[in-house]
């Protein structure tokens, strides 16, 4: 792609670079927002400066938060009891979007998967031992993928946690 402009070019570049855009959709995206007010582009350019500097781990789930406890481990109408154990935030996004569950959740932040270089001490595997070591968890759902990936990773969890007699279940 040719471009008049190097400081264009390498913001499509750096937009290219984001999940599911390729470089003409960097280009269109880069040429709406200089068709638009400079205050539309510093407010974008801001809100995810924001983003980047203030977001939060939840110290509990490790969920995305605004605070060091997000709104679901804090909320005391949810059963925290129940443990709902997903890959990533997306998933927690997409089980609360159905209004059908109403325990809490673990995001481990992957899978296991030694092809890529993941092993469990890459993720949040500990500390989901360490809950259900304490007592206070009566069920874990695994709501990971069905792959081999996934399917490793629930039987390696499954394995740190079988002797706290805690109820197990797969999505």
């Amino acid at each position: 792609m040719e471009f008049s402009s190097k400081l264009l070019e390498k913001a499509v570049n750096e937009m290219a670079q984001l999940p599911g855009i390729g470089k003409r959709t960097a280009l269109r995206l880069m040429l709406h927002l200089l068709k638009q007010p400079k205050e539309q582009t510093e407010y974008l350019s801001q809100a995810l400066t924001l983003m980047r500097e203030e977001i939060k781990f939840c110290s509990n789930c490790h969920n995305i938060s605004d605070e060091e406890v997000c709104e679901i481990c804090s909320n005391s109408s949810r059963n925290h009891q129940i443990v709902c154990v997903v890959e990533d935030v997306r998933d927690v996004m997409a089980i609360e979007n159905t209004n059908q569950y109403k325990g809490i959740y673990h995001v481990l932040g992957g899978k296991i998967s030694p092809i890529d270089g993941v092993g469990p001490s890459q993720l949040n595997i500990s500390t989901l031992v360490q809950k259900a070591q304490s007592g206070t968890v009566t069920e874990i759902i695994f709501a990971l993928s069905s792959t081999m990936e996934g399917d490793t990773t629930n039987f390696y969890v499954y394995k740190q946690i079988k002797d706290f007699g805690i109820k197990t279940s797969t999505i």
